[in-house]
């Protein structure tokens, strides 16, 4: 009876002995935030695959959110490392949209100013945030789009889920559920740096101000083994301190250290890479960080292959994942907007639906949205209907801000120094417009007003005046044989030029990418000089005061991704002004027309050298009465009106005539980071009716060459040249400082 109770009892130890041998081991990856140190989570990850250690629940803050969320969605360590290896972090932090996603407005406007702030009330306040976090969304909602159908993060290949703080309480919020871009967004959204998202009526920040990692939240999913990640900072010493981000870094480390201290003991398998020497916006050093990770856990390596004995099975999570960059987008909805209309959404988008586009060209048309700075939020997201059409949502949440307060400043040889002042109001009359003026300081005193109604691509109106104004010693050769004859024989005189122009037109887009235009001018020409002054015949100081009236259309094209220093793109611009009567001291004027254009290319057949080609030509049909608006050629530098011409080798306005061509070769090679060593060379003919005869192709008699030293600065190219002239063997010296206004 013994040996058969001993028997039973044996059986039944073993019973359970191989039980416990069959009992799965549930784990649960925790990874802290850290900004690029985050990046160490790639490293750890590489060393978990290898071990066969299967993951089956995934909690994350900030950078960790964006990798565990990755992971989770079903690509693995390697595909992170490729991912993370190509990407412009520079581009991703920063709003720095770009260039061709912009509407030709948005690019003009971009390209002026050094200084933007909201200015409500008539008074100066400061932006949230440097950055909306759009392309950050942009990325991850590209990254997870074969998974957007998933709402419970619970249900994706591994469950996953993200800590936020409501930024109004104070406290910690747990995100399983929603839209996952926009959670991981959220997670993500470190004060000062990105805005903060608003998540189902609450403002989200960062995670890691309340909850910089989330072990108890993991646990409660039900792991049995946690490994943890730990990205944070120590803190840091006085030496160390060297902006203002690593202060804010530090303040909120007091707390997340201290908690670390029991959150530490919660974890079974806790690596802590080593990477002080590195902060957390040192994404220019991401291969070096992901190292890190690897080596430290590494170190682990023989408890993660014994935990991956433990666990039953090592299913795969990888699934299957699309990247083909066609859209079908059919139905477009719209919510959130009360202050712009369906049309000025789609006409941002660049969408007329039903669309067969592009994911690159829908993200540029996201990023033309933002780029208006009409909406501080912009979520969406695919589905489809009952119907099987391809919906996509778009929730946008409009700026409060309507008014702007922008600065700059500029120099150049023509028009000398300028500080500009502009006050830019938006929404002033009705839905889409936008009203701004420039008010210009300095040796010359100018302005110019822009009303403009944007109705995407319908038919936009705007209204338009320019008061402009500079002195110039020029060459008496430049006046016309009737003019002339009047002018006392002097080698040069000082002209004061003025031009006011206002214009009323309509325009739009054209195949999307062209800005097609008509619009009516009004133009008052004046030109005075002291330098001949006489007190009994003082009319002979003024040698234009004529008021012109036209009509005029125009085409534009501009693929550039810079305007002052592109490596990449095409640019056309082709206008055409029938002068139909003027008025004023011009008595002899007879109806004329003026045509012009210029096309340029853009080629870099390497990443620090890039080559311009261009030409641009113009002519005028009749008025020969006129000549104060032929073409003036010379200079470089300035903002050009009228029919000025710029030509290196030769002084700004000391070439005239009524008919022109002109041919460009410029190299920019980046030797420094935004710095560059530019070299120009370029022909002209210009005369008067130059396509009357073969004079025009028989000889090309103005050549210049030039060489300078150019920066790319946040209030725009700051340029020094050099240039020699073969024809007149005369150098000039040309300095610009400044966007061109």
């Amino acid at each position: 009876m013994k040996q058969i109770l001993v028997f039973i009892i044996a059986l039944f130890l073993s019973g359970i002995s191989f039980s416990q041998e069959q009992e799965d081991v549930k784990v649960g990856l925790v990874l802290s935030g850290g900004g690029a140190k985050g990046l160490a989570h790639i490293g750890a990850l590489k060393v978990i695959e290898d071990a066969g250690v299967r993951i089956d629940y995934i909690g994350g803050t900030s950078m960790g959110a964006i990798v565990g969320a990755l992971y989770a969605s079903g690509y693995n360590a390697r595909e992170l490392d490729s991912i993370f290896h190509v990407l412009d972090f520079d581009e991703l932090i920063q709003d720095n949209i770009p260039r061709a996603a912009k509407t030709f407005y948005e690019k003009n406007e971009s390209e002026k100013y050094a200084i933007s702030l909201p200015f409500d009330g008539l008074k100066i306040s400061f932006p949230t945030s440097l950055s909306k976090g759009q392309n950050l969304f942009n990325l991850i909602s590209k990254l997870t789009g074969h998974v957007s159908h998933i709402n419970d993060f619970s249900k994706l290949p591994i469950p996953f889920f993200c800590m936020a703080t409501d930024v109004e309480k104070g406290i910690s919020v747990k995100l399983t559920e929603g839209y996952l871009p926009q959670a991981v967004s959220a997670s993500g959204a470190l004060p000062s740096i990105f805005s903060p998202i608003d998540v189902n009526g609450q403002m989200l920040i960062d995670g890691g101000v309340t909850n910089n990692y989330p072990v108890d939240e993991l646990r409660k999913m039900g792991a049995d083994i946690i490994i943890g990640v730990d990205v944070q900072d120590s803190l840091l010493s006085r030496d160390n301190l060297k902006s203002a981000i690593d202060i804010l870094v530090q303040i909120n480390n007091y707390r997340t250290i201290n908690d670390m201290k029991d959150k530490r003991k919660k974890t079974d398998i806790y690596i802590h890479p080593d990477i002080k020497e590195f902060s957390v916006i040192s994404f220019d050093k991401g291969a070096s960080i992901i190292k890190v990770g690897y080596e430290e856990a590494t170190k682990y390596k023989e408890q993660l292959q014994e935990l991956s004995q433990r666990q039953k099975n090592q299913k795969s999570t990888k699934i299957e994942k699309t990247f083909s960059d066609s859209l079908q987008i059919d139905v477009v909805e719209i919510s959130g907007t009360k202050d712009y209309t369906r049309s000025y959404v789609l006409g941002k988008l660049k969408i007329k639906t039903p669309a067969q586009t592009t994911y690159k060209r829908f993200s540029e048309g996201i990023n033309n949205l933002s780029a208006t700075g009409n909406f501080s939020q912009i979520n969406y997201f695919f589905s489809e209907d009952e119907n099987n059409n391809n919906v996509l949502k778009l929730q946008l949440a409009e700026t409060r801000s309507r008014a702007l307060l922008r600065l700059g400043v500029h120099y150049n040889d023509l028009y000398k120094s300028a500080a500009l002042l502009n006050l830019t109001r938006k929404r002033l009359i009705q839905k889409n417009d936008i009203v701004s003026f420039d008010f210009i300081l300095g040796d010359n005193i100018r302005y110019n007003f822009d009303y403009y109604i944007d109705k995407g691509f319908y038919w936009s109106v705007g209204v338009r005046s320019r008061y402009n104004k500079f002195k110039k010693n020029v060459n008496f050769s430049l006046f016309p044989p009737d003019i002339a004859e009047s002018i006392p024989p002097v080698a040069n005189i000082e002209i004061k030029y003025e031009d006011l122009t206002n214009q009323f037109y309509v325009q739009t887009l054209f195949r999307q990418i062209y800005s097609l235009g008509i619009g009516a001018e009004h133009k008052k020409l004046k030109f005075t000089s002291i330098t001949i002054e006489d007190t009994n015949e003082n009319e002979r100081s003024i040698f234009e005061n004529t008021n012109y009236f036209s009509a005029y259309g125009y085409l534009t094209l501009d693929s550039r991704d810079n305007k002052y220093f592109p490596k990449k793109g095409v640019f056309f611009d082709g206008k055409f002004n029938f002068y139909a009567f003027a008025t004023g001291l011009n008595e002899e004027f007879e109806p004329f027309s003026i045509a012009k254009a210029s096309l340029s290319y853009t080629y870099s057949p390497n990443s620090d050298l890039s080559l311009t080609l261009s030409s641009e030509g113009g002519f005028k049909i009749g008025g020969e009465e006129t000549v104060t608006l032929d073409f003036f050629v010379g200079g470089y530098g300035y903002n050009n009106i009228n029919n000025f011409v710029q030509l290196f080798g030769y002084d700004a306005i000391s070439i005239r005539g009524d008919t022109f061509l002109k041919s460009a070769l410029r190299a920019d090679y980046q030797i420094y980071k935004k710095t560059y060593v530019s070299a120009v060379a370029n022909i002209a003919n210009v005369g008067d009716k130059l396509f009357e005869s073969s004079a025009w192709i028989d000889r090309i008699p103005h050549r210049g060459y030039a060489l300078g030293l150019a920066s790319d600065t946040f209030i725009g190219p700051i340029e020094v040249f050099y240039s020699y002239s073969t024809e007149i063997k005369q150098s000039q010296w040309y300095v610009s400082l400044g966007f061109w206004f």
